[in-house]
């Protein structure tokens, strides 16, 4: 599991696109699961959730885009 202490975007999609699969924690938005170089939303997800998952999975996709 990997610790994020500031949420930044490009930086947390720049892992989840390298990794594939895992855990990661940001603080002051929670700890989430990724699958396939993209970010699930946790199972009780509240605003700041659904925000950050959508953000890190827009850089991701635009990682990809960038390479292709």
């Amino acid at each position: 599991m990997r610790l994020f202490k500031r949420y930044i975007p490009s930086m947390i999609a720049k892992h989840v696109s390298r990794l594939f699969k895992g855990r990661i924690y940001i603080y002051g938005v929670g700890k989430f699961e990724f699958d396939n170089g993209k970010l699930i939303l946790p199972n009780h997800a509240e605003e700041r959730h659904y925000k950050a998952v959508n953000e890190v999975n827009v850089e991701v996709k635009r990682l990809r885009d960038c390479y292709i």
